[in-house]
C-alpha cells in the first residue's frame, strides 16, 4: 500500500496550494506540496485477492514513519489483524498482532517513499469529486511520460490543501491496488503510536500471517 515519503521541512506552516487550473489554459506549473503529517483511514482493494483492507494510518513523513492498524467490520474465523509500525530511519517494521501483543521485528529494506506527488508527475485532469453543489476539487496526476505508453501510478489530490484522495498502482497494464483515504486530519494527535509495545523490545519472530 505505501508510497512513502521525500522530507521537506514545512508542516507547521501547512502545505503548498497548487494554481487553480482552468479548461485550455494548459496543465498547473508544478504539483501541489502534500502535508507532512497526518492521520486518518484508508481503504485499500487488492485486485489480485479481491480483498479489501480497512486501516487506521498516522503518517509522519518529517521523520520517516508509518503507523497503520488494521480495522475489521466483521469477524472471520481464523484472521488475525495487525498493528505495523514501519520506522524508516532505523531501518525496522514491527508486525504486532492485536489481539496477543505478539510482536515480530522485521528489516525494512524498502526506500522512504511518501504520499504526494512527486515534481516530475504528469498532469492528468482536474475535476470535482460528487454531483451539482459539491464542492471537493481534485486534480489527478500520473507517473505516465510520453515515451512510456501506460502510467503505473496515479493518484488523486485535493486541490485546496493537497490530501490524498485516492492512489492506484498498475503492473503489466493490470491493476494491483486502489487506496482511498478518507477522514484526514492534519497533524499527529498522539506521537506515542509509533513507539512499540513492550513485547516487541526482545521480538525475534519471523514475519507473522493473518490466519
Amino acid at each position: 500500500m505505501l508510497r512513502l515519503a521525500l522530507i521537506l521541512f514545512a508542516a507547521v506552516a501547512g502545505p503548498a496550494r497548487a494554481v487553480p487550473h482552468k479548461p485550455g489554459a494548459g496543465p498547473p506549473a508544478r504539483p501541489c506540496l502534500a502535508p507532512l503529517q497526518w492521520e486518518g483511514r484508508t481503504v485499500q482493494y487488492d485486485h489480485g485477492t479481491g480483498r479489501n483492507s480497512r486501516s487506521a494510518v498516522s503518517y509522519d513523513a518529517q521523520n520517516q514513519r508509518i503507523r497503520i492498524l488494521q480495522q475489521h467490520k466483521k469477524h472471520t474465523p481464523c484472521q488475525k489483524y495487525f498493528e505495523f509500525i514501519y520506522l524508516f530511519q532505523s531501518n525496522v517494521l514491527f508486525q504486532i498482532e492485536q489481539k496477543t501483543l505478539s510482536c515480530s521485528k522485521l528489516p525494512l529494506s524498502d526506500a522512504w517513499d511518501a504520499f504526494d506527488i512527486p515534481s516530475n508527475s504528469t498532469f492528468e485532469d482536474q475535476y470535482f469529486i460528487g454531483g451539482p453543489g459539491d464542492v471537493l476539487e481534485v486534480q489527478e496526476w500520473s507517473d505516465r511520460k510520453p515515451a512510456r505508453k501506460h502510467e503505473t501510478w496515479v493518484g488523486v489530490y485535493t486541490l485546496k490543501d493537497c490530501y490524498p484522495v485516492q492512489e492506484t498502482y498498475t503492473r503489466n497494464s493490470s491493476v494491483t491496488t486502489s487506496t482511498r483515504f478518507f477522514d484526514l486530519r492534519l497533524g499527529i494527535s498522539d506521537p506515542a503510536v509509533f513507539t512499540p509495545p513492550p513485547s516487541c523490545l526482545a521480538a525475534r519472530h519471523p514475519q507473522m500471517d493473518g490466519c
